[in-house]
């Protein structure tokens, strides 16, 4: 016996309007298995045209080194490069850990006073454009050869960044907002709290981002000037004995873990000012709909 289907009971069709909403759903779906990928599909199409060319020009090795003997490099030499890489990757992060606790705090104190603010900018932008290789000599004067350089070079190079971008966001507080918290009987250090450090999160992310990733590259210069072990000393004696495709592991397993550092930065920022993103998110959906 068929079966009796009435229209009461027969599931809708999709208006237009769902049928627009999954469309653009896929889509955003799509984009973002694109936006995951791309990074992958263009360092492995870099590596492999970087390849091609060295195979079809026959380039030398003390010139220009192909991936596959960067890679077997890499293999032979994995256990000074595992020591030395971690070596830079400590000297990095204690001076990057120092550039942020003391960005932090001369960053708050620079934009919530005026007085310092013009007082000090002037000495920070004359130091900050001083080459740090310059300094490091100086520091093996004062400190000898060894990490504490390589540190102290890591720290010099990724303050400016934070001081300047945490300063920002506390400056850039609207006056209107200080006079009404002011009004309400706040204190300026209720202010800066409750409303210029938040307001100066964003800026102090963007500013790690940076920083981390200029970071390394005072460890590197340090310890190709002044020190007896990391990756920048690493490959000053690959360079002396021409040994190319070493120096340019050292300088691929760099670039990993400044990648690394800067994805774990994002995920930080992601985490906790998720909120300023987000009438970003929003914006682009709103334009996907129009």
């Amino acid at each position: 016996m068929p079966l009796d289907v009435s229209p009461a009971t027969a599931p809708a069709a999709p208006t237009a309007a769902q049928r627009r909403i999954e469309a653009l759903s896929a889509a955003a779906r799509r984009r973002r298995r694109l936006q995951s990928a791309l990074p992958w599909i263009i360092i492995v199409g870099t590596f492999l045209l970087w390849e091609v060319i060295c195979r079809a020009f026959e380039i030398p090795q003390f010139i220009l080194p192909a991936p596959s003997a960067i890679i077997a490099s890499m293999v032979k030499w994995w256990l000074p490069l595992l020591d030395n890489s971690w070596q830079t990757l400590m000297t990095t992060l204690i001076g990057f850990a120092l550039a942020i606790v003391f960005g932090l705090l001369l960053g708050v104190a620079i934009g919530s006073s005026t007085l310092l603010y013009h007082g000090l900018y002037p000495l920070l932008i004359a130091f900050n454009s001083v080459p740090k290789v310059a300094v490091v000599p100086i520091l093996v004067i004062w400190f000898g050869i060894g990490t504490v350089p390589a540190v102290i070079t890591a720290f010099l190079i990724s303050f400016f960044p934070i001081v300047v971008n945490v300063a920002t966001g506390i400056a850039t507080v609207e006056p209107e907002l200080r006079d009404v918290l002011r009004a309400l009987g706040a204190r300026p250090s209720d202010i800066i709290r409750k409303v210029g450090l938040p307001r100066a999160m964003p800026y102090f992310f963007a500013s790690l981002k940076i920083a981390i990733t200029v970071a390394f590259v005072g460890s590197i210069i340090a310890e190709t000037v002044a020190a007896n072990k990391g990756i920048g000393h690493l490959m000053m004696l690959a360079s002396s004995r021409f040994d190319v495709p070493l120096v340019f592991a050292g300088l691929i397993i760099t670039g990993v873990m400044g990648v690394i550092m800067y994805v774990v930065a994002v995920a930080i920022e992601n985490r906790t000012t998720g909120w300023a993103m987000r009438g970003q998110d929003q914006g682009q959906v709103m334009v996907a709909g129009v």
